[in-house]
Formats: structure tokens, C-alpha cells, sequence
């Protein structure tokens, strides 16, 4: 049995993971999916990256896991990295599920602002701390094989974005001097992070990185929570 922790990414929660943490535990291993600070509706927005990260580290400390495989979705994958450094002995994986691999010294916002990239972060309306997604790129871009009325529905969960822990550049010379394995899911159908934006050379840094691909677009946590589910369990045992 696995410890799985998987943290989300931008404009989400720990609770819309939880379909997913219940089809792991429903393969037989345990599975937790905090929030990050900053996140969830009435949050507090005002926050850095390493509040995020701390919050991660606290959640994990509290319940005393150990031999932990940490998963990050989309800008979870910045939390991750960071969160590896920290506490590097609690953990023997990271699987990065179409996430952000920053270059060391780099931030989210100088890997989506790169000419011609249509990051789906341009087109979210901001108010002071945070930022919301607009339910136009929502269906467009995060899950655009949906229904309307079923995407609206599911865009109603979201909840505002931080907005500084993007442009926080990353030191990160710690975490690309792990020997932790490293495994990737990349799915195919993603639009959410575009091709343009180089995901193999995201890829490619994590060095001797195991590479999974599912069918299904940057939102398959909603579409087919138990076919994301057994591809983090394959990467997470196998």
C-alpha cells in the first residue's frame, strides 16, 4: 500500500481531487489531496509560493506520512519541486501530471509568456490578489469535448487564483540535484499547456524521467477521475 499525495493546480482545490484520491484508495493504496494555501473559495489570496509550499509540508508533517509518492497537477508541479527540497526524506517519487517544470531561477509567467503562446493565464480577468478564469477559456481550452451545461457546472467550482506565486522566480538548484525518480504524465490532449510551450523540453529536465501518456485533455481530474487515477498508481508502483 502507497501513500499517494497529490496536489492541484491553478484556480482548483483538494477537494476537486478527491474524486480521484477515492478511485487510488479504490485500488487499494491511501491517498490525500490537500489545499494549498491561497486556494479555495474565501481564501486569503494574498500569499507567496513558499506559503504554498509550507502548507504542502505542514499537511504531510501533521499526518506523519513518510515514503511518500508526490504528485502535481499544472502549477502543482512548481509546489512539488519546491516541497521535494524541504522534505526530501518523506518521499521516494514525484510524478508530475501535466505540470510546470520551471527552469532554475525562472518563474511560471516567463515559461507562458513566451511569443505566440496562447497561455490560457492571459486570458483570466485579475482584481488585486487573484485572478478568476474566465468560463469562455474554461470551455475552450481546459475542457472543450464537454457539454456546456456540464462545463458551466464544473466551472462554478473553480475558485480565484493567487496571483504572485506565478511570477516568483525559483531557485531551484536543490530539487534538480535529487536523485528522487521522477515519472511524468502527459496528456495527450492537453490545451491547457500547448504544444508551443514545449512540454518535451519541460520534460526533458527532470533528466531520466519515466514518461506516461493518457488520452484526455488538462482536465481529466473532471472527465475520467478513475482513468487518471490508474495511470498515478502505475507511475506511483511501478
Amino acid at each position: 500500500m502507497t501513500d499517494f499525495v497529490i496536489v492541484h493546480g491553478s484556480w482548483h482545490d483538494g477537494t476537486l481531487l478527491e474524486p480521484v484520491a477515492a478511485a487510488i484508495r479504490g485500488l487499494g493504496h491511501r491517498a490525500y489531496a490537500p489545499t494549498v494555501a491561497g486556494h479555495g473559495h474565501g481564501a486569503d489570496t494574498n500569499v507567496s509560493i513558499d506559503d504554498g509550499v509550507q502548507s504542502v509540508v505542514d499537511y504531510c508533517r501533521t499526518r506523519d506520512l513518510h515514503e511518500i509518492v508526490l504528485v502535481g497537477h499544472s502549477f502543482g508541479g512548481t509546489i512539488i519541486a519546491r516541497v521535494a527540497e524541504e522534505i526530501p526524506d518523506r518521499i521516494t517519487r514525484l510524478i508530475f501530471w501535466s505540470a510546470f517544470v520551471p527552469r532554475p531561477g525562472h518563474s511560471v509567467t516567463d515559461e507562458v509568456e513566451q511569443p505566440s503562446i496562447p497561455a490560457a493565464e492571459k486570458h483570466a480577468p485579475a482584481t488585486g490578489s487573484s485572478e478568476s478564469l474566465s468560463l469562455q477559456v474554461w470551455r475552450e481550452v481546459f475542457v472543450p469535448d464537454v457539454e456546456p451545461e456540464q462545463a458551466a457546472a464544473w466551472h462554478a467550482l473553480l475558485s480565484p487564483e493567487p496571483r504572485g506565486p506565478k511570477t516568483e522566480r525559483l531557485d531551484l538548484r536543490r530539487f534538480y540535484r535529487s536523485s528522487l525518480p521522477m515519472h511524468y504524465i502527459d496528456a495527450v490532449d492537453d490545451r491547457a499547456l500547448p504544444r508551443g510551450l514545449d512540454r518535451e523540453a519541460m520534460i526533458e529536465r527532470l533528466g531520466n524521467v519515466r514518461v506516461h501518456r493518457v488520452r484526455g485533455g488538462h482536465e481529466v481530474l473532471f472527465t475520467d477521475p478513475e482513468r487518471i487515477a490508474a495511470v498515478i498508481v502505475e507511475a506511483g508502483v511501478s
